[in-house]
C-alpha cells in the first residue's frame, strides 16, 4: 500500500465532489478533518495488516498458536484439510515429514525441492494472524527429512562434523540457505545431547551427538545456530535436559535415566543460554526420579520451571517433543498429558500425527482439551497469555 498516493487520491476525490455537495460556506475545515481521519485510518490499516496481531483477550486464538501439527499431503490447495484446519484453529505451526509412519510409506509431505517450496508457501498463506511456523527436522546425517535422493543437499551427521568445525561452518551455512530458500522458518536442531552412551539407540547409535565433551557440543551448536540466524531460520536446542545417557528410545517407551544421568548434561544448555544462542528449546520425554519421581521432563515443572527457567535463566519458547511418542501416549492420557505439559511450562506442543495412527480430528481434540482445561480452571488464562507472548515474540523476531 502506497500511503502518499492513497492520501493524494482521497484528497483529490473530496475536492472534486465539493462543488456538487451541500457543504457549509467554508467547507475546508471539514474537508481537512475528513482527510486527516482517513489518513490515520489508512496508517492504522497498514500497521495492523503488517503486524497481524490477535486481539489480546482471545484465548481460543492464543491456544491455537500453541499447537504445531503434522498432516498428510504433498500439496495444500484452499479446499484441503490442512488449509481449513490452519484457518479454523489458528494453528501456530506445521511440521513436515518425508515418511508416513502409520502407513509405512512415502511420500508424506516432501518429494523434491520445487514441490516442497510450493507446499510451504501454500501453508503460510492460510495463517489468519501471526506468521505460521513451518518446521522440519534437518539435523544432517541420518535425521534429515530433506533427503539427497530427493535432490536436497547432503549434510553429514553431528558426530562427523564434531571433529571438523570448519566443515560444519560451511555445511550448516549451506543447509540454512536451503531451508530459507524452501521457506522453512524453524529447524528442530541442533542436538546438544552429550554422547555419554554411544550405544544409545536414539542418540549415540544414530551419531546425532557432536561429542561427549560439552565444550565441543557448545561450539558446534553455536556454528549451526549462527548459520541459521543469518538466514532468518529459528533453531531449537534439543533434547532438554539431555537424552544422551538413556538406554532406550522415547519414541517407543519412557526412558528412565535415573541411574545414568549426569549434571554435566545441562552444561551445553547453561552456556548456550548465557551466550544468547538459545532461540527455543525442545524437551525430552525422559524421566529422572532423582529430580521428579512422577513425570518426564516434558510434563515436569521441576525440570522446565525450576531448572530451565529459574536456574538456567531461559525466558524463551519451550517446545515439547512429539506428544504422540510412546513415552507419552503409553503412560499418560491424551488430555492429561496436554494439561501437564502446559502447566509444566511448554509453550508449543508438537503433535506430529505421524506415530502409530493418523487422526485428522487430533488438532481439534487437542485445542478442545486445552480450552476445556482453561474453563475448568486446570490451566490458568495467565499461563496461556504467557505462552502466547513468548510465541509472538519469537515470531516477530524473524
Amino acid at each position: 500500500m502506497n500511503l502518499k498516493k492513497t492520501f493524494a487520491a482521497i484528497a483529490k476525490k473530496i475536492k472534486k465532489n465539493i462543488k456538487s455537495a451541500r457543504l457549509p460556506q467554508n467547507p475546508w475545515p471539514l474537508v481537512k478533518a475528513t482527510v486527516i481521519i482517513i489518513f490515520v485510518a489508512v496508517i492504522a490499516a497498514e500497521y495492523f495488516e503488517t503486524r497481524l496481531v490477535i486481539p489480546s483477550d482471545n484465548i481460543s486464538n492464543k491456544v491455537g498458536q500453541m499447537l504445531m501439527v503434522g498432516f498428510r499431503g504433498t500439496a495444500a490447495p484452499a479446499d484441503s484439510y490442512i488449509a481449513k484446519t490452519i484457518g479454523e484453529l489458528n494453528l501456530g505451526g506445521i511440521i513436515l515429514f518425508d515418511y508416513d509412519a502409520p502407513s509405512e510409506s512415502r511420500p508424506r509431505n516432501i518429494t523434491d525441492y520445487d514441490q516442497t517450496k510450493k507446499l510451504v508457501a501454500e501453508l503460510k498463506n492460510y495463517s489468519p494472524n501471526l506468521p505460521l511456523l513451518v518446521a522440519v527436522d534437518a539435523e544432517g546425517g541420518l535425521i534429515n527429512r530433506l533427503k539427497p535422493s530427493m535432490g536436497f543437499l547432503y549434510v553429514p551427521g553431528a558426530k562427523e562434523l564434531g571433529q571438523n568445525p570448519a566443515k560444519a561452518m560451511e555445511d550448516y551455512w549451506s543447509l540454512a540457505a536451503e531451508l530459507a530458500g524452501l521457506g522453512f522458518n524453524i529447524n528442530f536442531a541442533p542436538v546438544v545431547d552429550l554422547d555419554t552412551n554411544p550405544e544409545n539407540p536414539v542418540i549415540g547409535a544414530l551419531e546425532r551427538s557432536y561429542s561427549a565433551d560439552p565444550g565441543i557440543v557448545v561450539n558446534l551448536a553455536k556454528i549451526m545456530v549462527a548459520a541459521h540466524k543469518s538466514f532468518g531460520v529459528i533453531t531449537a536446542l534439543k533434547h532438554f535436559p539431555g537424552h544422551g545417557s538413556s538406554n532406550s528410545d522415547s519414541h517407543l517407551g519412557l526412558p528412565d535415566v535415573t541411574a545414568t544421568y549426569s549434571e554435566t548434561e545441562l552444561a551445553p544448555y547453561e552456556k548456550l543460554i548465557k551466550d544468547g544462542a538459545a532461540e527455543s528449546i525442545m524437551t525430552a520425554h525422559i524421566i529422572n526420579k532423582n529430580v521428579d519421581p512422577d513425570y518426564p521432563a516434558t510434563l515436569s515443572p521441576k525440570f522446565i520451571q525450576n531448572i530451565l527457567r529459574d536456574r538456567l535463566g531461559f525466558g524463551g519458547v519451550v517446545i515439547s517433543d512429539d506428544m504422540q511418542m510412546g513415552a507419552i501416549v503409553d503412560n499418560y492420557g491424551f488430555e492429561d498429558a496436554i494439561v501437564l505439559a502446559i502447566n509444566a511450562g511448554c509453550d508449543i506442543l508438537v503433535f506430529s500425527n505421524n506415530g502409530k495412527t493418523y487422526d485428522e480430528t487430533m488438532p481439534y481434540r487437542a485445542k478442545d482439551a486445552i480450552l476445556k482445561a482453561v474453563n475448568d480452571g486446570r490451566i490458568s488464562k495467565e499461563r496461556i497469555n504467557q505462552a502466547y507472548e513468548r510465541i509472538s515474540s519469537l515470531k516477530q523476531g524473524f
